[in-house]
């Protein structure tokens, strides 16, 4: 009978109960270690931040006061030319702006006043508001048209060969001075083909 030789017995495969222990006692040990800090890593302090803010803000404020809209005269107080100086009035400060006229001023008081019912063109409205231009009221004497202006109208009128007299006219003599509607009589009688003299504010305060 042949006698092989029995192979060593076979070493227990698999970790040692104790040694799995101190293995993991190991990687406990391990993750309880707080990480060491890296450079440039760590978040910025709210504190920093605010004085960051604060700085760009006061930083801005001073630009946007001092900077002269970042022109070269306003960066540089020399070199901006000198402002402009405005021509004083009198006979040797240039020009003058010049006195309306009693027509011209009269212009604007009937466009403010009496343009709305005598019209821009001066004809009126048929049947109720009496025409300026060619009118024998207008081109007439100062003194009736004067009176009319100042006290109002009132009643059936006839003008021109027509009959007015479904709309009232208000006096004027509590609203315009004397000045005012002797500038408007003047310009009334001198526009839309009328030729009448002017009308001063002596005239307009003796009726």
């Amino acid at each position: 009978m042949n006698d092989e030789p029995k192979s060593p017995a076979r070493i227990g495969q698999g970790m040692d109960y104790g040694e799995q222990a101190d293995v993991q006692q190991v990687h406990a040990a391990v993750q309880r270690e707080k990480r060491e800090p890296r450079v440039g890593a760590e978040p910025l302090s709210i504190w920093l931040i605010a004085i960051y803010g604060l700085a760009i803000f006061f930083a801005g404020a001073y630009l946007g006061r001092y900077s002269g809209n970042f022109s070269s005269g306003g960066l540089d107080p020399m070199g901006a030319p000198p402002p402009a100086k405005k021509a004083a009035g009198g006979p040797a400060g240039g020009e003058q702006v010049a006195e309306l006229s009693p027509r011209d001023r009269g212009k604007k008081i009937f466009a403010a006043n009496c343009q709305t019912c005598h019209q821009a063109t001066g004809q009126g409205v048929p049947g109720q508001y009496p025409p300026l231009a060619g009118s024998e009221f207008t081109n007439g004497g100062s003194r009736r048209m004067g009176m009319i202006v100042l006290k109002g109208l009132q009643g059936p009128v006839k003008v021109k060969g027509q009959q007015y007299g479904t709309a009232v006219m208000q006096p004027w003599d509590k609203t315009l001075t004397d000045q005012k509607i002797a500038d408007v009589m003047t310009y009334e009688r001198s526009d839309w083909g009328n030729s009448a003299s002017p009308v001063t504010a002596e005239q307009v305060a003796a009726i």
